[in-house]
């Protein structure tokens, strides 16, 4: 079976001998394809495509149309008046929007009037910066306007120092209208300071533009809701997770019918994305992962009936589907890419169960270049389950040749990894260098059942790191991989898992490469901002001596407890203004591996957070990164 696996690699690399090969520069070239919507005759889909500007090191973008069923693209100037806008109050009376307010003294010029000048801040609990943003004492507020006077903004948070949309990354599918235009529907954490930083329970709240009456809907439940939306018949709908303080618990889809509320997707084993409406209410169709890739799904709605509840998988590919757009009769507009394709919008076809590219932004650019070939295997780990491994292997790939192998760590730590392609951490460019990747779906992912999700928690040193160990065992016993050439690389829990790997790897690896990634537990714990990220996944506080679990954490489980062995090359990126993973784990890490005299380089970006945003520095850091790897592997 394998040597009919490797004769089709050959066979479909040599069709792409003559062709060029992906490189950071062309990934910065690529245009980045983005939906704004649909317009309101149906016809038409609205996107947009940034492109980097390497001179002004920024994106530029560029607003399209496109027919809904494919066709050529116009672009447009805007999309005023093209577009349902889902802001405006059902009677047309309001505009549904939401702005900064003052909520909290934090300037020295708030408490000192006269000392206007002062650069101090002060706070008296924690949440006083997140991500990558200082707490200015400003919070977002939902609110609406007459659509004839914008400037009479009504607050319907009233003053309160909480946010809608939630900070960091919510927009304004924190709020919508009822359909009857009576209530604003909006999703709050209504926590400030500690308690913000300690808890996930957003809930979800109605506000009666009547009577300003505001009330909770979702009080009884402690983790996360997320997502409201009305079904074409009116019933509310969201996205749930139980568990207060466990940001990857299982999402489920919740519908409030008839006043009882009905988990769709409660006995199915796997977590929800997103999820959108079918046009005659009858089902919902989501995004979940699964297998490795995100796919389509859809569950029935049964009402109070007792028709059972069944949840069906749509699509299947080695492809990831990104976003839903729309429906088209038969079909529905979505957006896919896969690790040689960034996203583009496509459309499905249920009934004769085909894909059609709608727009093609990149394609020729993909039709001048070889592409990289990739292999799902399974690999037994040492407990006995069977993991999948994705294997991306260089264009043009010769199986009698030996070639350095990549092994690498998702980040999450409950992230999918799927066929995603990143402008950062692409697997094509990995590959178009002439290094195999191997990249396990290891304990900890979603896609594989609720159990093997959760399984990391509380445990991040342990059969994670067997399972890592295990995928690139497995795939180095091949003879076309060079076993004196294996390296690791990976982003923040990656980053965290190459540090840790550096300190048992027991010499498998010549290199390594971390990202953003946590090397002292007990400092990140000191210094990260969601706190309940740390308490939840490292079981506790580091001074809980009686806590068997956060114990286990700081002794055992704590990069820093094996630097001693460090004796391999490693190359330590760092956003200074990622306050999730702050930047003295970066410094740690470096400063231990120069004292300890391993060969060791420090990236710093002050300019960028969690993520390498800029375009220039994007390059930069697609440019060290292969430095590094030619230089130690």
């Amino acid at each position: 079976m394998k040597k009919l696996v490797f004769i089709t690699l050959t066979l479909m690399g040599l069709s792409a001998v003559a062709q060029e090969r992906m490189t950071p520069e062309l990934l910065w070239k690529l245009g980045r394809v983005s939906t704004v919507g649909v317009s309101k005759d149906g016809k038409d889909i609205i996107y947009r495509v940034s492109t980097p500007n390497m001179a002004g090191n920024e994106l530029k973008s560029k607003l399209y149309t496109i027919p809904i069923n494919g066709g050529r693209a116009k672009e447009i100037k805007d999309y005023k008046g093209l577009l349902n806008d889902k802001n405006v109050s059902p009677n047309g009376k309001y505009i549904l929007t939401h702005k900064e307010v003052k909520t909290a003294k934090v300037y020295g010029k708030d408490h000192y009037p006269e000392l206007e000048k002062s650069t101090v801040q002060v706070y008296d609990a924690l949440d006083y910066r997140h991500w990558d943003t200082w707490n200015d004492g400003t919070s977002n507020h939902v609110g609406y306007y007459p659509v004839k006077n914008k400037s009479n903004f009504i607050d319907i948070m009233r003053g309160e120092p909480y946010d809608s949309p939630q900070k960091p990354f919510g927009g304004d599918e924190d709020y919508i209208w009822s359909p009857d235009g009576n209530y604003i529907i909006y999703v709050s954490k209504k926590k400030a300071g500690t308690d913000y930083a300690t808890s996930t329970n957003t809930d979800i709240y109605e506000y009666n533009i009547n009577n300003n009456v505001t009330k909770n809907l979702t009080e009884s439940n402690k983790g996360y809701d997320t997502q409201p939306a009305f079904s074409p018949k009116g019933d509310l709908s969201w996205l749930q997770m139980k568990r207060d303080g466990y940001e990857a618990d299982k999402n489920d889809i919740i519908v409030r019918h008839k006043g009882t509320d009905i988990n769709l997707t409660a006995q199915w084993d796997g977590t929800v994305d997103s999820f959108t409406w079918s046009e005659d209410g009858k089902k919902v169709y989501f995004l979940a992962a699964v297998d490795g890739t995100r796919q389509l799904f859809q569950v029935n709605f049964p009402g109070l009936t007792k028709i059972a509840v069944r949840v069906e998988q749509i699509t299947s590919g080695n492809f990831d589907v990104n976003s839903i757009i729309t429906f088209k009769k038969n079909k529905i507009i979505v957006t896919r890419g896969d690790f040689n394709h960034a996203s583009e919008i496509y459309s499905y076809d249920f009934k004769k169960e085909d894909w059609t590219q709608i727009t093609k932004v990149n394609d020729d650019v993909y039709s001048s270049i070889a592409l990289s070939n990739t292999e799902k295997r399974f690999v037994t780990t040492t407990d006995g389950k069977k993991m999948l491994v994705w294997v991306i292997y260089p264009p043009n790939f010769d199986p009698n040749k030996k070639y350095p192998t990549l092994l690498y760590c998702e980040g999450g730590p409950q992230s999918a990894l799927t066929q995603f392609y990143s402008f950062r951490w692409n697997f094509q460019v990995m590959a178009a260098n002439d290094y195999i990747i191997v990249a396990p779906n290891r304990r900890g992912m979603p896609g594989h059942g609720v159990a093997w999700n959760e399984a990391i928690s509380r445990n991040w040193g342990g059969q994670v790191m067997d399972d890592y160990l295990s995928a690139i065992d497995n795939v180095a016993k091949e003879p076309y991989v060079d076993n004196e050439r294996l390296g690791a690389v990976g982003a923040s829990f990656g980053g965290y898992s190459v540090f840790y790997l550096a300190g048992i790897h027991n010499n498998r690896f010549k290199t390594f490469i971390a990202h953003d990634g946590v090397f002292n537990l007990k400092s990140m714990y000191g210094t990260t901002e969601e706190v309940f990220f740390t308490n939840w996944d490292n079981g506790g506080a580091y001074w809980e001596k009686n806590n068997k679990y956060a114990q286990q954490t700081y002794d055992k489980f704590n990069p820093i407890n094996y630097v001693q062995n460090w004796n391999t090359p490693i190359l330590i990126f760092q956003g200074d203004k990622d306050f999730r993973v702050p930047i003295g784990q970066g410094q740690e890490a470096f400063q231990a591996a120069q004292l300890l005299g391993v060969k060791s380089r420090f990236i710093v970006f002050p300019d960028e957070n969690h993520w390498v945003l800029k375009p220039q520095n994007g390059l930069v850091w697609q440019r060290e990164f292969f430095k590094w790897l030619k230089e130690t592997l």
